[in-house]
């Protein structure tokens, strides 16, 4: 892709990160994301074919950095399992204003359901195995702990990330590990 396509699709990235800080997806029309980025609706039409479209392709660049990011780590191991969501969590901090805007109430759920199997692939694999539990119990204790891990992250990103981390990871392990009878 040549630069002017790259600055363009760039342009109309941030125009739309910038209107989601302000009211749904669903409210934003193209009109709106063109001024912002000053551009024609035709030149948006030749890069994406709605803003849902535009969304997805930032969903879809922050996955792949993330899942590229996670893969130069081999953590195998269950006990590995802290190294592997403080990665993580490393990764969300530096790019928190994107992952904000991805977990925002005016973005919509398909990053979410994306996060979890992220999730799914890099963590969860490791503190419990198919063979411990019937596979309907097991995606039910799935489901839990990675949505349950999903909120979490995204209150620790609204909150401006008051904890390092290493700290949240410790939190998350910790209760995924040991539930509540590990809370004092």
């Amino acid at each position: 892709m040549d630069r002017r396509k790259k600055y363009t699709r760039m342009v109309l990235k941030e125009s739309l990160m910038a209107l989601l800080k302000e009211k749904p997806i669903s409210s934003l029309t193209i009109k709106e994301i063109c001024e912002l980025a000053d551009i024609n609706r035709s030149t948006f039409y030749a890069h994406f074919s709605s803003q849902y479209d535009l969304l997805n392709a930032i969903e879809e660049e922050f996955i792949e950095d993330m899942v590229s990011t996670l893969n130069q780590y081999n953590f195998s191991k269950a006990e590995e399992a802290l190294k592997m969501t403080e990665k993580i969590l490393e990764y969300i901090a530096r790019n928190s204003d994107v992952c904000k805007m991805l977990l925002s109430e005016n973005s919509d759920i398909h990053f979410q359901k994306k996060g979890m199997k992220i999730t799914q692939e890099f963590i969860f694999k490791n503190w419990i195995t198919d063979s411990q539990f019937d596979q309907e119990t097991f995606e039910y204790i799935n489901i839990f702990v990675v949505s349950g891990s999903i909120y979490v992250i995204k209150n620790w990103v609204e909150n401006g990330m008051d904890k390092t981390p290493g700290e949240m990871a410790e939190i998350i392990n910790n209760f995924i590990n040991h539930g509540l009878s590990n809370i004092r």
